[in-house]
């Protein structure tokens, strides 16, 4: 890709990233919590981020739960299907490392077994606050052009 042509998709990707959700079977908390910071007091619309339904047209894939061996093949199904350049963020504990069900026979012991993750925030639930810099580490990420 060219140099001038590289700036242009970083420049738009910072701008307005469109994310998809992908729970992959969590108690739900990562996920109030990231439904949290899209509300108006944490307003990560004013970055430009906007939840999008079709792996299709996400540039984000923001995973929440444990990773199970059943959910493996969706996930990376659904990491497939998105254009390039793609990136990942994993939210929350289970997501990560897979915290209490670390080492069990079903559950992968986090996503970085399943796909490449760019991102990480730990906590059990991450407060929103957690999340927006998670998103403000990718976004420095982009913009110095790692892939």
């Amino acid at each position: 890709m060219s140099s001038f042509l590289g700036k242009i998709i970083r420049w738009s990707l910072r701008r307005s990233p469109w994310i998809l959700h992908f729970n992959s079977g969590s108690c739900n908390a990562c996920d109030i919590e990231i439904l949290a910071a899209l509300t108006p007091r944490f307003d990560v619309e004013r970055f430009g981020i906007k939840i999008k339904a079709s792996p299709r047209h996400a540039d984000i894939l923001v995973v929440t739960g444990p990773v199970t061996k059943q959910q493996e093949p969706r996930l990376k199904r659904i990491y497939e299907q998105m254009p390039e350049p793609k990136y990942v963020i994993a939210v929350g504990t289970c997501t990560t490392w897979g915290s209490v069900f670390h080492g069990s026979y079903s559950t992968l012991d986090g996503v970085y077994k399943a796909i490449p993750v760019d991102v990480y925030v730990p906590g059990c639930p991450p407060r929103p606050e957690a999340i927006i810099l998670g998103f403000a580490k990718l976004f420095e990420k982009i913009e110095r052009g790692e892939d």
